[in-house]
């Protein structure tokens, strides 16, 4: 997004250097007289000038040093030529100053360069800039009538040495309604705030979005755009927006509300949801029917991955079919070059120069090698008819987007699952020792509340951008209560503690570092604006609500309010009815959560932490820490992981997979209190599947309105 100061700085080079660069020296300088001079309409400056006098003084000591640039009036014939000044407005203002005074005379010289009609509204634009930053409202006005000139969008990036995306911008601006143009030229309206509006079209619904504003705190740039977009989908943080892809939904007749000023991709909203919602189904369903076609007795399709509706499935195991002879010669070559590598990095001595390059160069071609080995082992893994026949397949969209195919999958009601005898006997001793196994936790209780406080206060802030669903979170909680003849009784568990209790003070309990984070800076912020804005006494509070906007003021307030309802906070590692909110708002928690020493490698096992850097780095690193200390991994894990997207299982919906780090032992001063203690405490607790098994996830993750007749079938 541009600012006052990068609009008013427009075209800074040296004003005579750009005049010849772009114009040249066709036109030489001549002499008119002071009389025909007159101010042209072309000319890019229309706010009052000033130091006139001061300019006037100095002429008439040293004389005017330099041309002004005119072009021929319209009208204006023979002897009695008539000259409108587009470059040099203060000068021609101080001749004037100066013949009032009877300091010159109409006859008095005056040397011009003559330019065409065409080329003065960009000399007086490039001219003006120079000497004396030119008003916002000039530089719009100037780029519009450009372009109304015919002027491509081309042409004025190259004239003023600027993008195009950036002269596109400035048209934006510019064909914005005339009255609020009119209160950028006094002060009554910023930029940014201009930007917001020019998201919608037309002048109708940016006048009444800034005029009908209730509060002055809802002109802020952030709540224009939500005005506008309210019942749109935010294009850049959409999942199914990725995965359909913005060309195929304007292929099919979707439109796209474009942000010029946003610099995320796929900036923009989408306005037919249903669209979006139809087109990614229909994409889903395409390669449901190629898994099909493999074998399976059934597909379905998911447009998000339900962890606890995948635990209701046994799984088959694939089978490893032996390598052909030219896999074999590939696991061979790929093997022997990883333990190549491998050598090289172990030889580099810390006293060459060039070790960092060339260890960050092995370590590089190490990673391709390893997953180049995974790919293999992954494609030695077949199914037989057997299990085909028995099983089926979900195709999911994973919360970035990518497609996830989960096979092997027996039905809770079928055959297979019913008879032991319909899968191997491996599997079903597996299957026993698995449900059987307790299993050691990789979250302390406490760890677990302290990510799970900044998951809520991360769903609290994304609520307040996006009210509509809050008032879909809100009634998804009292629709049943309303109707038991239809949803019977509501969910044990849900995500909303409705006895008027906030959880202000309870978050901050559970994570002390949470009023430094970036969620909290915002819920914090919104509550200063709402006690600014609120009655001081209850008796005026309903009479207060009651002529507010419900379209906006009252909406926003439910949000903020309903945010702090959230009862998100937890002692366990299991997906948790929370996370039904978490893919409605399409919550992306990197934002608002970075793993560092402090809030978590600190906390966890060296195991775990060597478990992450397999999952988010490499090999190699995992190996590299396995061999630290326990702070010295903390440490060094914070340091390789700061420019990556990782999350833990906790702030995602994904389940806590085992730590199985490579065999990493404990040294005595590897684990940290808390990491003793972790197993007693979930010991202690009740299991977080069962707790949760009967919350299921809302399967459409989108703005309201996405939401079909599923979600009423799966929420009761």
């Amino acid at each position: 997004m541009q600012t006052q100061t990068e609009i008013t700085d427009a075209g800074t080079i040296e004003a005579a250097s750009l005049l010849e660069t772009h114009f040249g020296n066709e036109q030489p300088i001549a002499t008119v007289p002071y009389s025909s001079l007159r101010r042209s309409p072309l000319n890019a400056r229309t706010k009052p000038l000033s130091g006139i006098p001061g300019l006037a003084a100095n002429i008439r000591a040293k004389g005017l040093l330099q041309n002004l640039v005119v072009h021929e009036m319209k009208g204006s014939r023979g002897k009695q030529r008539r000259y409108g000044v587009c470059a040099g407005q203060r000068r021609e203002a101080a001749l004037d100053l100066l013949f009032e005074q009877k300091h010159i005379a109409a006859d008095y010289p005056v040397p011009v360069r003559i330019v065409s009609e065409g080329e003065a509204l960009a000399i007086s634009l490039i001219e003006n800039s120079e000497r004396e930053g030119l008003d916002p409202f000039d530089v719009l006005r100037s780029y519009r009538m450009l372009a109304g000139e015919g002027r491509s969008i081309d042409y004025i990036a190259a004239l003023f040495s600027a993008s195009p995306l950036t002269v596109k911008r400035r048209m934006k601006l510019a064909n914005v309604s005339p009255k609020l143009l009119a209160l950028l030229r006094e002060d009554g309206i910023t930029l940014d705030q201009l930007a917001a509006l020019a998201l919608a079209d037309d002048h109708e619904t940016q006048e009444r979005v800034w005029f009908d504003a209730p509060n002055e705190w809802q002109r802020q740039p952030n709540y224009l755009r939500q005005a506008i977009t309210r019942a749109e989908i935010d294009a850049s943080r959409s999942r199914l927006v990725r995965f359909v892809g913005l060309n195929a939904y304007e292929a099919a007749g979707g439109y796209v509300r474009r942000d010029l000023f946003s610099d995320a991709e796929n900036a923009g909203f989408i306005a037919d949801a249903e669209l979006l919602q139809r087109l990614a189904g229909e994409k889903l369903e395409a390669v449901a029917g190629e898994i099909r076609a493999e074998g399976w007795n059934w597909t379905e399709t998911r447009i998000e991955r339900d962890v606890l509706e995948l635990n209701r499935y046994d799984r088959l195991d694939p089978l490893n079919r032996p390598y052909t002879e030219d896999e074999q010669r590939e696991m061979d070559a790929l093997t022997a070059r990883q333990d190549e590598l491998a050598e090289l990095y172990d030889a580099l001595s810390e006293d060459d120069e060039n070790a960092y390059e060339e260890g960050e160069r092995i370590e590089s071609e190490l990673n391709l090698v390893t997953a180049a080995i995974q790919a293999l082992e992954t494609r030695a893994l077949t199914w037989d008819a057997q299990q085909m026949a028995a099983a089926g397949a979900f195709v999911i969209l994973d919360p970035q987007g990518s497609l996830i195919i989960e096979r092997g999958l027996i039905r809770p009601d079928s055959d297979a699952a019913r008879d032991p005898d319909a899968t191997t006997v491996g599997q079903t001793v597996a299957a026993l020792m698995e449900a059987n196994r307790k299993p050691t936790p990789v979250h302390s209780a406490k760890l677990c509340q302290r990510l799970s406080a900044h998951r809520t206060a991360a769903i609290h802030a994304e609520l307040i951008a996006q009210p509509s669903v809050a008032l879909a979170a809100l009634l998804f909680r009292l629709t049943p209560v309303a109707f038991p003849e239809r949803y019977g009784v509501g969910p044990g568990h849900d995500y909303l503690g409705l006895n008027a209790t906030s959880n202000h003070d309870a978050l901050l309990k559970a994570a002390d570092d949470l009023s430094a984070s970036t969620a909290w800076s915002i819920i914090d912020a919104q509550r200063q604006q709402w006690l600014a804005a609120l009655p001081r006494n209850l008796a005026d509070l309903l009479p207060w609500l009651t002529g507010q906007d419900p379209g906006t003021t009252l909406l926003d307030l439910l949000a903020f309010c309903t945010g702090t309802l959230l009862d998100g906070v937890t002692g366990m590692e299991g997906p948790h009815a929370i996370n039904a909110l978490t893919n409605a708002l399409q919550l992306d928690m990197t934002r608002y959560w970075t793993a560092t020493r402090a809030s978590y490698f600190d906390h966890v096992s060296k195991a775990r932490i060597v478990d992450v850097a397999m999952q988010a780095l490499s090999p190699k690193v995992a190996l590299d820490l396995g061999k630290m200390k326990k702070g010295d991994a903390s440490a060094t894990a914070e340091l390789r992981l700061a420019k990556s997207d990782w999350l833990p299982e906790v702030l995602t919906d994904r389940e806590v997979p085992p730590v199985r780090a490579l065999g990493v032992r404990s040294t005595p001063d590897d684990e940290t209190d808390e990491d003793e203690a972790s197993v007693e405490e979930t010991e202690a607790q009740p299991d977080a599947e069962s707790a949760d098994e009967s919350v299921a996830a809302w399967p459409y993750p989108t703005a309201a309105g996405m939401a079909d007749a599923e979600t009423t079938q799966r929420t009761a």
